[in-house]
């Protein structure tokens, strides 16, 4: 039977599991689905930077809405995470020098790939995430001032009651010259960000913020958010440098800002 007419089950199995586990349960489960999956899409349309393969097409995935073609099927990149790890590779040295890092909730593509890396001083906490060393919330953090030289938290902030008290923790964690990585779901066609303190039912959250755990859906001006906790840019969004094959490729999104948030090392 051809693919595209099993497209609907699929579909429909990947929204049942990502609604009705436990995050940490489908972590665990997704070990070893991976070796299973890849063998099925063997081809060379699409790659992942992050694992190295090549496929003939990515899965589905997506809580609400199904996002087709953006799992990596060998290890479960989605288009966020080929993009961070594009940038990191190609805009930093984070592969290369001695690094002190947190990640803040780690990514099961991510996890053992950076664990293994033996210039990184590699730190990962969570609230819940087996893979996480110390159990935490961002927006309280049992860290000294200035002991990281690279904070990554993506797709935290918009799970956060106070996304601001959240970054100017990272802030306060992160070394002078250091700087962090804070991915977020956007919707850019908002000028502002988009929150209601009074939207407090899941079903609710998840009619105006796309997840029933969500307290806002972030607009353009997010890197702005950012800067009021005391981060500067250096350079614009990595996406913008990009060329368009290289965005089919990686099947990378083009609704997001990916660019790192720098703690001056004098600021003023």
């Amino acid at each position: 039977m051809p693919f595209t007419s099993e497209l609907p089950k699929m579909k429909k199995a990947v929204a049942i599991l990502l609604n009705t586990l436990p995050r940490p349960w489908l972590i665990r489960i997704s070990r070893p689905l991976m070796k299973l999956t890849s063998v099925f899409f063997h081809g060379n349309k699409v790659g992942c930077p992050v694992c190295g393969g090549r496929f003939s097409r990515f899965l589905p995935y997506g809580y609400n809405v199904i996002r087709k073609g953006v799992l990596c099927p060998r290890c479960f990149s989605l288009e966020r995470h080929r993009l961070l790890w594009l940038f990191l590779q190609n805009k930093t040295r984070f592969f290369s020098d001695p690094l002190k890092v947190l990640h803040i909730a780690p990514e099961q593509c991510f996890y053992k790939r950076f664990r293994s890396l033996d210039n990184l001083d590699y730190t990962t906490a969570d609230l819940e995430s087996p893979l996480a060393d110390i159990k935490l919330d961002v927006q309280e953090m049992p860290f000294d001032h200035n002991t990281f030289d690279i904070v990554i938290c993506n797709h935290v902030l918009e799970h956060v009651p106070d996304d601001r008290k959240a970054i100017r923790e990272i802030f306060r964690v992160l070394k002078p010259g250091g700087f962090a990585i804070m991915q977020v779901p956007m919707d850019l066609s908002l000028q502002k960000t988009y929150e209601d303190p009074d939207i407090v039912l899941p079903q609710d959250r998840e009619k105006h913020f796309r997840q029933k755990d969500h307290y806002r859906l972030y607009g353009r001006d997010y890197p702005d958010r950012i800067k009021e906790c005391g981060f500067v840019i250096h350079n614009g969004n990595y996406l913008d440098q990009l060329d368009n094959e290289t965005i089919q490729r990686y099947r990378l999104p083009m609704d997001e800002y990916m660019m790192a948030f720098y703690k001056e090392v004098n600021p003023g």
